[in-house]
């Protein structure tokens, strides 16, 4: 891969236990992203996936190994990243709009600029009409939208996704993945996007990336050659898409095994 956007090279990352042992939640992880490409990380539960998320994002460092983002190790937060978390940073006592516009008034940009620019953004997420609207009055589905409106207004190179629509019901979930796919498609963005979702996994990205049970490593990488653009159910049924799945789950199941082997080991 030339010139990554994000490396990890032999990353290992302790955090210091409630009873003052030590818990390796990722051990000498190597995983390279590429400028405008989609990776979806899977692993069993507890795994440390979004560990890794937090060592590309700066908002923890590790504990051996090097993180790089555009070539330059990770000291704090890097220029250019966009993060959405699983559960959204929606913030209750601001409208709709109020919310999109914060992040350009936290960079430095007027009242009316940022207020034109989450406009433009708030319409672009099917929310047009809804600018003056609350958190409170809004649908689960609705709220992802500011959420991912909030994140993209910012017009980040790199986007971190942490099981962002694991709360969604079956059907929402669908229209915000497909949602996604078209307001990602020609921005150049990288995305890593975690979830516990294989079929999510495989229906977004590029590349499908296993961890093994904790502490995690990469197991296995998988390219998924699927032709864009995407319609994510229609996707779903195909044979392409099944060969896919199955190829992944192949792999991941073995490490799921294992984590429940151990969980039930550490009850017993």
């Amino acid at each position: 891969m030339d010139d990554p956007v994000i490396e990890l090279r032999g990353a290992t990352k302790r955090f210091r236990g409630a009873t003052g042992g030590v818990h390796t939640a990722v051990r000498d992880l190597t995983l390279s992203v590429g400028r405008g490409e989609f990776v979806a990380v899977v692993g069993p539960t507890g795994c440390g996936k979004s560990t890794t998320l937090s060592l590309v994002s700066g908002l923890e460092p590790p504990s051996e190994g090097e993180v790089l983002v555009t070539g330059r190790p990770v000291r704090g937060i890097p220029d250019g990243i966009g993060y959405m978390f699983q559960n959204d940073a929606v913030l209750p006592w601001r409208s709709v709009l109020d919310n999109v516009a914060a992040g350009p008034r936290y960079r430095g940009s007027s009242r009316a600029a940022a207020r034109e620019k989450a406009r433009g953004w708030v319409g672009r997420v099917g929310l047009a009409g809804f600018e003056k609207y609350y958190p409170h009055q809004l649908s689960g589905g609705m709220r992802k939208r500011v959420a991912l409106a909030q994140t993209l207004v910012n017009e980040p190179s790199i986007l971190l996704m942490d099981e962002p629509f694991s709360a969604l019901d079956v059907q929402t979930r669908a229209l915000m993945q497909d949602e996604l796919l078209r307001l990602w498609s020609g921005t150049g963005a990288a995305v890593v996007f975690v979830t516990h979702d294989l079929e999510e996994a495989v229906a977004l990205a590029d590349r499908v990336v296993v961890m093994t049970a904790s502490p995690a490593t990469v197991k296995a990488s998988f390219d998924i050659p699927l032709p864009r653009p995407r319609d994510v159910e229609e996707l779903r049924l195909t044979p392409e898409f099944l060969d896919r799945y199955r190829e992944v789950w192949d792999s991941l199941r073995e490490e799921v095994a294992k984590s429940r082997e151990r969980s039930a080991q550490r009850v017993a």
